[in-house]
């Protein structure tokens, strides 16, 4: 499985979409990762920017240069940039729920090919948002209605943090195969920190997570 040119990481708070988005930002050399949470100060990609820069990253997202905590609600005009050029490759990282789905409205028109882009839904059903395939698809949903745009995939992060076991990602895994038949969506990816060695193939392409964001803000 590979990465479209734009990937975008949704999914409710607490879902893990931030170390998700840093993770394959760093792990398969993109050119831009833009921060586009404007209602949650805590725990978003923002927090690595020394990190991105090491890496020849460019960072977009809503503070002050160098102010970590001047938040911002707006958005770069710099974030519409990868939709423009088809030259760069980019990480969106999305903010919780279906109202951070709004930002992007103002990209959709600026869409030349939609085979260019992943829009990725972030389960953990250990959230209770997020606990049954009924709630997984309403939200999936409200993100599209809010967006405008379709969801293309899923990713499972089930997890207990480091208290999580091959069993607990596999029940996620369970619930996430109904919402794939239902949507006809696939499950793209499947989280496992690199603290655990799970030896199950679980279903989509394997994300062994660092969490880099919590280390920052914790």
């Amino acid at each position: 499985m590979f990465m479209k040119r734009i990937t975008i990481v949704a999914g409710h708070y607490g879902s893990g979409k931030s170390e998700i988005s840093v993770n394959l930002a760093l792990n398969n050399n993109i050119d831009y990762i833009v921060d586009l949470d404007i209602i949650n100060p805590y725990f978003r990609s923002r927090a690595l920017s020394d990190v991105f820069e090491e890496n020849n990253i460019h960072l977009v997202e809503s503070t002050i240069k160098g102010m970590l905590n001047s938040d911002m609600p707006y958005v770069s005009g710099e974030a519409a940039v990868p939709f423009v050029r088809d030259d760069i490759t980019a990480i969106y990282d999305l903010g919780g729920t279906e109202n951070g789905g709004r930002v992007l409205i103002q990209f959709v028109h600026r869409i030349k090919n939609m085979d260019d882009i992943d829009l990725l839904y972030t389960v953990n059903i250990f959230r209770p948002e997020t606990a049954t395939a009924d709630l997984i698809i309403k939200a999936i949903h409200d993100l599209e209605g809010e967006a405008q745009l379709k969801v293309t995939g899923l990713i499972n992060n089930t997890n207990l943090m480091n208290l999580t076991t091959e069993d607990e990602v596999l029940e996620g895994e369970t619930v996430l195969v109904e919402v794939s038949k239902k949507l006809n969506l696939p499950i793209k990816y499947t989280v496992v920190e690199e603290t655990h060695d799970f030896k199950h193939q679980f279903k989509g392409e394997r994300i062994t997570l660092s969490r880099l964001v919590a280390k920052r803000w914790l």
